[in-house]
């Protein structure tokens, strides 16, 4: 055994390895030395032999730091000579060995004093560590430090934060241990552990009693994402299939939704070390009491091709995790032995050949997207699911109001700006009216431009076109087209829009969403607005756009031969020019426009189908009363349907009049019916949205047209566009929706 000799100087004993060869084949470490074998035994070997009757007596001695095993000089023949036989040298060198490594202990265990752990994340998934520069701070390390991350997962009781305090900090208790039935561990606590310069996490365990379940299943996952070796601790006599199918669930679940976000984490911080997109290396940490460990049974096979075997059975596979092993240990009496375990550590921390190590400002960046994307609460109905980590945990909780279909994308997706998408097609639902119109022409131009139904064209002033809305019915304008509809743009035979000018597609109706919310929902608050508008305009403008409407409004049911009223601007007959206040008067015979002296007189006119009853003429066709020769029979037909549609407008000449009427009625009689769907409702309002001020009698509510909102004169005093709500003329708007870049 004389090969071990430079192990031996140094008081160490990590080169011993199993000189058996009984059940290992000589490949793992020598943990017990046998004095009556004359060897350094394995565990695996040391428990084969001796079950042996002529060998269970053998005394065994368990191999710790310092020790030096017996040189072939220091043996008998029987390979049984004591402690006291061996040379004095070798027990000088075995007793300065043993000096060093109490002086090489003592200044670890001086350097682990100053450890302290913290809370980085509670229960809830909120990071309680305000920033990187805080985080470094609380690890006790320089900023520019490269650091690795190990966490450590198991089910609840199974002693993790024991295993961290005597893997990484020789026994002290760092993490906080308890015999109490309640979990000593609640969300994730990190330290530092100076010796290896890793940062330790200790996490809470797995099928515990705790509420928010789901929360604290996703949070271990985003731990695991961060983390560089995984440590999953168990102490049940045979590996359960809980283990197997949370690691092979976990691996899913971040090669589906973790990658992606470690990627955008990089390139939007800019860091200078990227994140790895590979997972963790996960070390089993079995221990045993009354069973043999994985593969002791099976020479041939290793433990790890064990652990796959069991995970293909159950349909897991591991694919994210660069490596999984096996470490066991079987104590047979306390304290456990946990040096193998730091072994197995030690080996992979040191290969960089698939995480490299990072500062401890990217570990930090790395936690905290993952939280900002993955949060929030989950339904107690997704925790009966099969997996782990159900797709629930990390996809988007709205659900679509029309189809019911879920959205697919990420969580918290909306920040970025990124819309909410389904997998499958959205069907009609007339209450929300899903239907986005899109411009044929356009579309078939190659472009693609949605038109929204609306109560005005946008170069109509709000007056002006209220009263085509009365006239003509809603509009549909394209951006690059124009108007390109009018629901009532003849006396007869409109079609239908969709079968002339836009494309029909059915969307997705989301929570908290507009889009679907047209202006022909909102046109009775249009009229509203309207009136009050137009009653305003009276007050302060005189009469002008009253007789404006009045005008458009005759021009339009006017027949063929009938002067434009705006090329009437004096009397045919008198010459004197009209004023704003002054009526213009058609003679119904010749169609010239006169003042009331001149057109004072009224006859028949059966010759421009006015039929046998008095109509206003001007003077002068009062004297001739003859029938114009020169009209032809045809011109007589076309006039004749030009005078029905005049006929008809008689009635409605007086509209004006009738919104004088209505403006004596108390709006708040009509309110709630003019009101559009998106408003939030008057007695729904209690205080401003925004400065929170209570309302009453003396304090007005108002709606912003943006949002819907309730909001007191204050808050909502700006006037902007809202073409997405139909109002292309400047409206109240909050100042929240002020401040919004572009259009409403």
């Amino acid at each position: 055994m004389s090969a071990q000799a430079p192990s031996s100087e140094k008081g160490v004993n990590t080169g011993l390895v199993c000189q058996e060869s009984y059940a290992c084949g000589g490949s793992e470490e020598a943990l017990f030395e046998c004095d009556e074998c004359g060897s350094l035994q394995c565990q695996r070997c040391e428990l084969e032999l001796h079950r042996q009757d002529r060998l269970k007596n053998h005394e065994r001695v368990r191999i710790g730091p310092g020790h030096v095993p017996y040189c072939d000089t220091c043996k008998g023949a029987s390979g049984s000579l004591g402690f006291g036989h061996r040379q004095r040298a070798a027990i000088s060198k075995a007793t300065e060995g043993a000096a060093a490594v109490d002086e090489a202990e003592a200044q670890k265990r001086r350097l682990l004093e100053r450890v302290r752990c913290f809370l980085l994340v509670d229960e809830n998934e909120e990071i309680q560590v305000g920033d990187e520069e805080e985080f470094a701070k609380k690890l006790d390390c320089k900023q520019d430090e490269h650091l690795k991350v190990v966490s450590i997962f198991g089910n609840t009781g199974e002693g993790k934060s024991h295993t961290l305090n005597h893997t990484f900090f020789m026994g002290r208790e760092v993490f906080q241990t308890s015999p109490a039935q309640e979990s000593c561990t609640v969300g994730v606590w990190a330290a530092l552990d100076p010796l290896h310069r890793v940062v330790v996490m200790d996490t809470e365990g797995l099928l515990g009693t705790s509420s928010n379940l789901g929360q604290r299943t996703r949070l271990l996952l985003k731990v695991l994402a961060v983390s560089d070796l995984v440590i999953y601790r168990t102490h049940a006599d045979r590996l359960h299939d809980d283990l197997f199918k949370f690691l092979g669930d976990a691996s899913d679940a971040y090669l589906k939704y973790f990658t992606k976000e470690l990627k955008a984490t990089t390139a939007r911080f800019g860091l200078d070390v990227p994140l790895s997109t590979l997972g963790p290396a996960v070390i089993i940490f079995h221990e045993t009491v009354h069973t043999t460990l994985l593969g002791s049974d099976k020479p041939s096979d290793s433990p790890e091709k064990l652990l796959q075997e069991r995970f293909r059975k159950l349909g897991r596979f591991p694919e994210a995790f660069s490596s999984v092993q096996y470490r066991g240990t079987r104590t047979y009496n306390p304290p456990t032995d946990f040096s193998g375990l730091l072994r197995t550590v030690e080996q992979q921390l040191s290969n960089n050949t698939m995480r490299s190590p990072r500062p401890p400002r990217v570990i930090y960046k790395a936690l905290q997207a993952l939280s900002e994307r993955f949060s929030g609460e989950i339904l107690d109905e997704h925790m009966a699911h099969s997996s782990f980590f159900p797709d629930e945990y990390f996809t988007c909780s709205f659900l679509c109001l029309g189809c019911g279909s879920g959205c697919k994308n990420s969580m918290n997706h909306v920040r970025e700006g990124v819309c909410h998408e389904a997998k499958q097609r959205c069907r009609y639902s007339p209450q929300y009216d899903n239907r986005i119109y899109t411009c044929k022409a356009c579309y078939e131009a190659g472009k693609e431009v949605i038109v929204v139904p609306k109560t005005s064209a946008s170069c109509d002033s709000p007056w002006l076109g209220l009263a085509i809305y009365a006239w003509s019915g809603y509009v549909i304008e394209c951006p690059n087209c124009g108007v390109i509809y009018r629901s009532r743009q003849y006396w007869f035979g409109n079609q239908d829009p969709v079968d002339t000018v836009v494309r029909t597609e059915i969307e997705h109706i989301w929570p908290g969403s507009d889009g679907f919310l047209k202006d022909n929902n909102n046109a009775a608050q249009r009229l509203l607005d309207g009136v009050n508008f137009m009653a305003q305009s009276v007050s302060e403008l005189s009469v002008k756009p009253a007789k404006v409407v009045t005008s458009w409004l005759t021009d339009q049911i006017a027949p063929a031969y009938w002067r434009p009223n705006s090329e009437i601007l004096k009397c045919h007959k008198c010459g004197c020019p009209f004023q704003d206040n002054d009526t213009k008067h058609h003679c119904r015979a010749c169609g010239e426009g006169f003042c009331d002296n001149c057109s004072s007189k009224s006859r028949p006119v059966p010759e421009r189908g006015w039929g046998l009853g008095p109509v206003r003429v001007c003077d002068v066709c009062f004297e001739h009363r003859g029938a114009r020769p020169d009209l032809q029979e045809a011109e007589l037909e076309e006039e004749g349907g030009t005078l029905i549609a005049r006929k008809v407008g008689e009635a409605v000449q007086n509209t004006l009049g009738a919104v004088v009427t209505a403006m004596d009625i108390p709006l708040g009689l009509v309110k709630d019916a003019a009101r559009p769907v998106y408003w939030v409702p008057d007695h729904e309002i209690t205080q401003c949205h925004h400065c929170c001020q209570p309302f009453s009698p003396k304090l007005s509510k108002h709606h912003c047209r943006a949002c819907g909102q309730g909001f007191c004169a204050e808050c909502s005093q700006e006037r902007r566009a809202v073409p997405s709500r139909g109002w292309d003329h400047p409206v109240r708007v909050c100042l929240n929706c002020n401040q919004k870049p572009g259009d409403l």
